[in-house]
């Protein structure tokens, strides 16, 4: 998110971020969006009283906040939740989510870990949009990154991120300039397949 809303600043992007949101007060993103002078908030899993909200409750909550900050795209980060049906029947068709390895291999929340245990030569990072599935939605564009032996979760996290920072606003930019179209074979820039890796 911070490298996001950096990019958008000094590159002058086609789109800015309009609000962070987070499930969990204690994320570090909050304080960086807060630093950065972004409009932020905590969408908990709880209610007043104590009780544990039901996924859609807590989703229309999120419903909520979008709405009232004027969200047109809805650019997941770290957000380690499968969407409902009552989020995707909303904003089906404008969530994307960047993922730390080249899908379809290696979904979940522990990607670098299984990239390590398989042993693969490459891996890197992929920006696809969101639906019901985990990490399961149209790919619109990867990048890869060697996996070198001795290589630990932490380092090949490093060199992926490189990518991720760059990847994601440049695909964001793709959707917010128009430029993006999904057809029969998948997603297309200005009329030709994007890059996939895999």
């Amino acid at each position: 998110m911070e490298a996001l809303v950096q990019a958008q600043r000094a590159l002058r992007l086609a789109h800015t971020t309009a609000v962070v949101l987070s499930n969990r007060p204690e994320a570090h993103g909050l304080e960086r969006a807060r630093r950065l002078g972004v409009p932020h908030a905590v969408v908990g899993h709880f209610d007043n009283s104590g009780e544990r909200l039901s996924r859609e409750e807590h989703e229309r909550q999120l419903l909520e906040e979008l709405e009232g900050h004027n969200v047109e795209f809805i650019v997941l980060a770290g957000y380690m939740r499968l969407l409902s049906p009552l989020m995707l029947e909303r904003w089906g068709g404008r969530i994307v989510n960047i993922h730390p390895s080249l899908l379809p291999h290696f979904p979940g929340a522990h990607a670098h870990r299984d990239v390590l245990a398989a042993g693969p030569h490459m891996s890197g990072c992929t920006v696809h949009l969101v639906d019901e599935g985990m990490d399961t939605g149209v790919v619109l564009a990867q990048a890869s990154v060697p996996v070198f032996p001795g290589d630990t979760e932490a380092t090949l996290s490093r060199r992926i991120k490189i990518e991720e920072h760059r990847l994601y606003p440049q695909v964001l930019s793709w959707i917010a300039e128009g430029r993006v179209t999904l057809g029969p074979d998948g997603a297309q820039v200005d009329g030709a397949p994007l890059h996939r890796v895999c």
